[in-house]
């Protein structure tokens, strides 16, 4: 009898010790949740471009992927060389990122060259069809899909004429290896004999050729159109003040364009370009989007945006009704 309330005193100590922990509350050690890489390429430094990003990473955060904690996102910027930009992008496909996402056209391009299978998301590139990123925006159909900024031209040469009511000769100036940069030039061709003017082409291969050509371009025009072109951004000082002393204004695509000297335009909002990537991107982390059957997401419209400091310095009269207009809904610039 002794012996057998041994054996059971034994077993209830052992069973004890394999069930009940912490004051005899079962336990079980805490499943470690997986935590997404989210690779994001950034082309080159520049406020727009910034902008796109950081609109992108807040937006994440706000879906509930935030970095160090819920989500490690590892971001790269190319600073605009193509070896940075490979390297990078061969990095991520390394590293089995979870999602990528490009900024600006080049980063996607990269990106995309070295990952055929990783969903990538494009943070606003203007011609994803030009770049050979996707051939139909309704139905991507791989593993790519992201949101595109379709540049307002229609209203920026509009823009430039009811500024500029007299001039005939608008100069563009734009990067040749740049796809995005080509199509939209396609389009201003298109639209600037409807408006009256008469359009002249300089091209550029790097930011360093734009004080040069620059001064070639500003002995012919009266006015200045710039595509969205990320190496013009870059110089976009020194193209300004090229034109500052010869007296010309420039119209740029982009209120952060304006805001570094350019004179008016029609801009998309970059933050909210970015807003719109983060959305998609963690529309597919969370399975309810897949790449092949999200159509690119197009943002077209833009606000009025007036530098009226560079006006005053031209001696460039803005008619009343765009100042009112930017004034409501859009921004002014003094």
């Amino acid at each position: 009898m002794k012996r057998m309330i041994g054996l059971i005193a034994i077993l209830v100590a052992f069973l004890g010790v394999a069930f009940f922990q912490e004051g005899g509350v079962k336990t079980t050690a805490p499943q470690e949740i997986k935590k997404p890489t989210i690779g994001i390429l950034q082309t080159m430094s520049h406020p727009a471009l910034d902008q796109i990003t950081k609109g992108t990473i807040d937006q994440l955060k706000k879906r509930g992927y935030v970095n160090g904690k819920t989500a490690k996102i590892d971001f790269e910027n190319a600073q605009g060389d193509q070896s940075n930009l490979k390297s990078m992008a061969d990095r991520f496909d390394n590293e089995d990122t979870d999602l990528n996402i490009g900024i600006a056209t080049p980063a996607a391009q990269s990106i995309a060259n070295a990952n055929k299978t990783t969903p990538l998301i494009l943070g606003a590139i203007s011609n994803p069809k030009s770049a050979g990123l996707v051939s139909n925006y309704k139905h991507p159909g791989g593993n790519i899909t992201g949101v595109s900024n379709l540049t307002p031209t229609n209203d920026q040469i509009r823009l430039v004429r009811e500024i500029m009511p007299n001039v005939k000769e608008l100069g563009v100036m734009y990067t040749s290896g740049d796809p995005s940069a080509a199509a939209e030039v396609k389009v201003v061709r298109q639209v600037a004999p409807k408006y009256g003017f008469k359009l002249k082409e300089f091209t550029v291969s790097n930011s360093s050729d734009v004080d040069q050509v620059a001064q070639t371009m500003l002995q012919q025009v009266k006015a200045v159109y710039v595509p969205t072109d990320n190496t013009i951004a870059t110089a976009m000082q020194t193209l300004v003040k090229d034109a500052n002393n010869a007296h010309v204004p420039v119209f740029p695509p982009a209120g952060t364009m304006v805001h570094d000297g350019g004179l008016a335009t029609y801009g998309i909002n970059q933050y909210q370009l970015g807003v719109a990537t983060g959305n998609m991107a963690a529309d597919v982390l969370q399975g309810k989007a897949k790449p092949a059957t999200t159509p690119i997401k197009i943002i077209a419209k833009g606000d009025l945006v007036l530098n009226m400091k560079e006006a005053k310095l031209l001696g460039i009269n803005i008619p009343t009704h765009l100042v009112n207009e930017a004034s409501k809904k859009g921004e002014i610039i003094r």
